[in-house]
């Protein structure tokens, strides 16, 4: 007699994860993507838990672009701590004055819960408001990524135990020519191009095979100040195309390579906003900064706790259908003694009787008085009648 058949199922057992750990990452719990800190933990909370490798980030400066070179700095000090591979680009300032302006880690976790309480600022309504939730975005108990001190500097040991690269346009012999393509641009690529090939951040399968997966590193590249008056040598028929494609080109490359770029650009110097949007959509994430230094709302009670406006106008969506969407897109951020945080907008409350009432308009005021004014004169003639 023939043994029974065995059931056949579509079941199969589940072999080893090919993803690999890189120091200073953490996967994310939407899409499984490989992701870095911002060093700020508010942004990183915006973005879904952190910067995904391989993603570009483009921060729209400010006015005066302080706050913008403040995120930069934060991100490329969270490298530092991590261990991450370093390369600055730069047109105006120096990198390497960049570098030396990274804000000191706080190591010490008792120090870090210290001045967070000193910097906290209490509701003075009344007393039982204080246990209310907080406005701020949230951030989880287990932090992704380090504490710093924007009143210290990072020190020369520290820094130096990183592998940094700076690329400085002012000390490249560039020549000009007469395509359409921006030949500074080009030399920025072929940098980049060449730094992850050089120190083994490319993920291509030639790659894969020399080096392995084992001991990968990640490559954090910051460029500050891209597309401003020292990088557009053409006309603006010119700067526009060349720069989308070095954007197109940097998305590209980065897709394939344990890297990840924050760039700024002064979008506030274009006049153009269609040329706003197409370099928006040629990055992965776009956040724009409107501070309120030499404006009116600086002087505006409203805004009195704030220093500026954080706007999301692009977030990233990666693996996914649907990109994270956080709580609440009315942000402003706040420059504290030691730290920058970025919060839920929320106006404060009026307990004043005047500064909410509006002005009345002087004729509707004019018309309201003379119809006082006539019904008093109508009541004292009929008190007139009455007492003659």
């Amino acid at each position: 007699m023939a043994a029974p058949c065995e059931p056949k199922t579509s079941f199969q057992r589940r072999g080893k994860s090919k993803n690999f750990s890189v120091r200073g990452t953490r996967p994310s719990l939407h899409n499984g993507q490989l992701l870095v800190s911002t060093g700020v933990p508010s942004l990183d909370h915006l973005l879904g838990g952190g910067l995904a490798v391989g993603s570009v980030l483009l921060i729209e400066e400010d006015t005066f672009g302080s706050y913008a070179n403040l995120l930069l700095r934060y991100f490329l000090a969270e490298g530092v701590m991590c261990g991450h591979g370093l390369m600055v680009a730069s047109a105006e300032e120096q990198p390497k004055k960049i570098l030396k302006a990274l804000p000191h880690p706080v190591d010490d976790d008792k120090d870090r819960k210290t001045s967070q309480e000193t910097d906290e600022d209490k509701m003075k309504i009344a007393w039982r408001y204080q246990h209310l939730p907080q406005h701020q975005v949230s951030e989880s108990a287990h932090q992704f990524g380090h504490g710093y001190d924007l009143n210290r500097v990072m020190g020369e040991p520290r820094l130096s135990s990183v592998n940094t690269t700076c690329f400085h346009l002012q000390s490249q012999n560039i020549p000009l020519q007469d395509n359409s393509t921006n030949p500074a641009y080009l030399r920025l690529f072929s940098a980049v191009e060449k730094e992850i090939t050089d120190g083994g951040y490319s993920l291509t399968a030639d790659a894969a095979k020399s080096q392995g997966l084992t001991n990968r590193n990640v490559l954090r590249l910051g460029i500050y100040s891209l597309a401003s008056p020292l990088w557009e040598e053409n006309s603006d028929e010119h700067s526009s195309v060349s720069l989308c494609r070095f954007l197109h080109a940097l998305r590209g490359l980065l897709r394939v390579s344990l890297a990840v770029c924050v760039l700024t650009i002064p979008t506030h110097l274009y006049q153009d906003e269609s040329r706003v949007r197409r370099i928006e959509r040629l990055c992965d994430a776009a956040f724009k900064l409107e501070s309120f230094a030499g404006s009116e709302k600086e002087t505006n009670p409203a805004y009195k706790e704030y220093h500026g406006l954080f706007h999301i106008h692009r977030l990233p969506r990666l693996n996914t259908l649907a990109s994270y969407l956080p709580d609440s897109m009315d942000l402003a951020f706040k420059l504290r003694r030691k730290k920058l945080t970025i919060e839920k907008l929320h106006l404060p409350p009026d307990l004043s009787e005047t500064v909410s009432r509006s002005q009345e308009d002087p004729a509707k005021k004019a018309a309201r008085s003379a119809s006082a004014s006539a019904f008093n004169c109508a009541s004292s003639l009929a008190e007139r009648k009455l007492d003659f």
